[in-house]
């Protein structure tokens, strides 16, 4: 059997396509695939034509296509030199001028996300979750970078921070929006945030406040979703809290051990709450499904009351977590308009885990934290591709589903959709003239980049 795949031939417009004819016989390829691989390329094309709007020249529409087409492969590093190299294009810059300087719509960019996800995954009864993820970078002028505690390597490294927002339901989870976290050791020396093309109506905010600001952005907007979750450094803040309650969205954040919640006996710490409960007031609850099986946890919950007068009615709680195998207690704060049984607070507060994942995919499938860029609008215009080839391939798995008939086999993932499309439908440019050629170019930049820091050395040295 023959199997037809159209892939873009480098030169062309991203629309003109060269088919290749392969024998499925000999790639172990089932007919349907050939129905896949149409419809990856069909829904590829659709995705790029969506957004080309948001690019002012055809030329920079044509290199961002080119950017997420790389993003979306499997190539093992990739940033604007990688990436170039495996569009075929002379140099890395085309795609380093969209990056830095090229005029894009970047507020409709993530307008077109947001739409795209909610598009296809979206329900009334969705949960926004707020994490943040750190990259871990050398050198003082990349924007944002300081010494400070990154979850990515569990201890204080010099690194950068950001805040993402995910959409999470049954049906699948991806981001909608991020933002930077610029610590105050920036916006406390506007010549540095001048250097690094920080605006300069950029002032310091918290983590919970970038948090805020993304929530009412997306609720805004009519993003459909009665839930929000995160964990202790958003549970903790007050404000973050109020404002839910003022919009009538749920939540369930997760709180420190000494966090306080008022009772009928006043201001009690989450801890002494737990210690009091009897042992009937435990149940197994599962948080979700996780690689390994559900998530079974022991699960109590305690009602509490508001913090002053002012607080906005509605039902609170304090939701305790015990685990099964080392008795670890872990807490959540939570209120709701209307009561709720536990177990829905159990689902919600689940969903946290997705952000985790989405995290670890976007960093090994389209490059998230692979960026090797210094300036403001250059790590916004990188990770705003990244988690746009992210939602791709979620959309791509989720559609792909209703085609996996065979109970022995599991629902196409994020992961095996990239390896597919990349085996299917994308073709890098192998030939030897165009590999020569980036060694050369390679090469030359590190001669001259090698040459400027020793001449700069030799001037430093007495």
């Amino acid at each position: 059997m023959m199997l037809l795949v159209r892939v873009p031939e480098v030169g062309r417009p991203p629309r003109d396509h060269v088919v290749f004819v392969w024998d499925t016989t000999e790639l172990g390829v089932a007919a349907p695939d050939s129905v896949a691989a149409d419809r990856w390329r069909q829904q590829l094309d659709e995705f790029t034509g969506r957004i080309g709007p948001r690019f002012a020249r055809v030329e920079t529409r044509r290199t961002a296509t080119r950017m997420l087409t790389g993003m979306i492969s499997e190539l093992p590093t990739k940033n604007c030199w990688t990436l170039a190299e495996y569009a075929g294009d002379r140099s890395p810059d085309a795609m380093q001028h969209l990056l830095s300087s090229a005029v894009i719509d970047d507020d409709g960019l993530r307008e077109d996300l947001r739409d795209y996800v909610i598009e296809h995954v979206g329900e009334v009864d969705a949960t926004l979750v707020v994490d943040e993820t750190g990259d871990v970078k050398k050198g003082s002028h990349t924007v944002g970078v300081q010494r400070q505690y990154t979850g990515t390597a569990g201890r204080i490294e010099n690194s950068q921070v950001a805040v993402y927002l995910t959409y999470a339901t049954a049906a699948g989870h991806a981001f909608l929006d991020n933002a930077l976290y610029l610590p105050r050791s920036w916006t406390t020396d506007p010549a540095r945030c001048q250097g690094a093309g920080v605006p300069a109506d950029v002032v310091f905010a918290t983590k919970p406040a970038l948090a805020k600001r993304m929530i009412i952005g997306a609720l805004d907007a009519g993003v459909p979703a009665r839930w929000v979750t995160g964990d202790e450094v958003y549970g903790s803040d007050p404000q973050l809290r109020a404002e839910l309650e003022s919009r009538s969205a749920g939540y369930v954040f997760a709180v420190a051990r000494d966090h306080r919640l008022t009772t009928a006996t006043g201001r009690v710490r989450a801890d002494i709450l737990a210690k009091g409960l009897p042992k009937r007031a435990w149940q197994q609850l599962s948080a979700g499904d996780g690689a390994k099986g559900p998530r079974v946890y022991d699960w109590a919950w305690i009602e509490t009351g508001a913090d002053d007068d002012k607080a906005r009615p509605g039902h609170r709680w304090l939701v305790i977590r015990r685990n099964q195998r080392t008795g670890e207690l872990a807490y959540y704060r939570c209120w709701n308009t209307e009561p709720v049984p536990l177990a829905r607070l159990v689902k919600v507060a689940g969903r946290r885990w997705s952000t985790e994942e989405n995290f670890q995919t976007a960093k090994t499938l389209t490059g998230l934290d692979q960026h090797q860029v210094r300036c403001w609008r250059s790590w916004h215009r990188w990770t705003l591709l990244a988690i746009l080839a992210h939602a791709f391939l979620t959309v791509a798995a989720i559609t792909a589903r209703d085609d996996t008939h065979r109970t022995e086999l599991i629902a196409l993932t994020r992961n095996e959709i990239r390896h597919l499309f990349t085996t299917l439908v994308l073709t890098p440019v192998r030939a030897a003239s165009h590999r020569t050629h980036w060694s050369h170019w390679r090469r030359r930049h590190q001669y001259r980049a090698r040459r400027s820091h020793y001449q700069r050395r030799s001037r430093l040295t007495p």
